[in-house]
């Protein structure tokens, strides 16, 4: 794989992204590459700040922590600059390379594939929230940690995402997913009905943007332990006795604490009005994600400001 060529202007705009760090008092500086590069000459350049690198190939990578770097790899395939910055800040964050309320500066290409052309301030204790396996593991249940993970990261995608522009509202009811089922009634159309368990199973992106096109319907998705879909489109019967929530929430998030109550279920619930991720168990709130919902703002001109951009030329 050709190498990212560190050229003099290169250099000038990564010097500038860490004097920006300086400035902010960032605790890193964020390259989100579409290549590999000289790992020892940015480690020079970085200095004593924190540099972490980000990629979709694992060969772009390569050589990265043996270069005193710390490395983040995305899964993001085509999908928009906004969403590799978010799954990069998420992964360092899970993997404790950053804390939850860091201040980040990131370096990227938003304009021109392949020329870093744009710095970004990043305040994550503003725009992320994120459940690290710390977080999960501390939750009492028998789901597997990665059917839960799963879940979750659909969730938060569904609430930063929406669908053709408009927010969606959604609930996943996580494990338990035979009693759970004794619990709901069909809302009508059944989406998942029909379709072997392979092609139901949210491992597979395929299957997860699947799940995103049908967000939209009424009624909550039943997930098997193994990350199965098992139906969708359900209304929950179960009764929400001895339960107390939040002012403000409605019914998706009952209908989440009433399961949770009565089964030994996870749920996990996608406000529509702000995207927020909530996670339910035992009738409680136990967790919350706020959504990485603000849109990137592309600037002529840097802004002092946090969450303004610098675009290069």
């Amino acid at each position: 794989m050709k190498q990212l060529r560190l050229t003099e202007r290169f250099q000038t705009f990564f010097q500038a992204a860490h004097s920006l760090a300086v400035s902010v008092r960032a605790d890193a500086v964020l390259l989100l590459l579409e290549q590999p590069a000289d790992w020892q000459s940015l480690a020079e350049w970085a200095g004593q700040m924190p540099l972490l690198v980000a990629a979709d190939d694992p060969a772009c990578l390569e050589g990265a922590k043996d270069g005193g770097l710390k490395s983040v790899m995305l899964d993001t395939g085509d999908r928009p600059v906004s969403a590799k910055l978010e799954q990069a800040l998420l992964e360092a964050v899970a993997d404790d390379m950053l804390p939850t309320a860091a201040r980040v500066v990131a370096v990227y290409s938003a304009f021109e594939e392949g020329n870093m052309d744009t710095i970004s301030i990043i305040g994550l204790s503003e725009h992320l929230g994120r459940l690290t396996v710390r977080d999960l593991q501390q939750l009492e249940t028998s789901v597997p940690l990665d059917t839960l993970q799963t879940v979750v990261n659909l969730a938060v995608e569904i609430g930063r995402e929406g669908r053709e522009g408009k927010p969606v509202g959604t609930l996943f009811v996580v494990g338990d997913a035979r009693k759970v089922l004794t619990m709901t009634r069909p809302t009508g159309f059944d989406p998942v009905r029909g379709y072997q368990r392979k092609e139901r199973n949210l491992k597979s992106a395929r299957v997860r943007e699947g799940i995103k096109e049908i967000a939209l319907m009424d009624g909550a998705f039943v997930i098997s332990a193994d990350a199965t879909v098992d139906a969708a489109a359900r209304y929950i019967d179960a009764p929400a006795v001895d339960i107390t929530l939040s002012k403000g929430l409605g019914a998706r998030h009952w209908a989440a604490a009433s399961i949770t109550k009565a089964t030994k279920a996870i749920a996990v619930a996608v406000s529509e009005s702000n995207g927020t991720v909530r996670i339910f168990q035992n009738g409680e709130v136990i967790l919350r994600i706020e959504s990485f919902r603000r849109p990137m703002k592309w600037k002529g001109e840097f802004e002092d400001l946090e969450g303004e951009t610098l675009a290069g030329e």
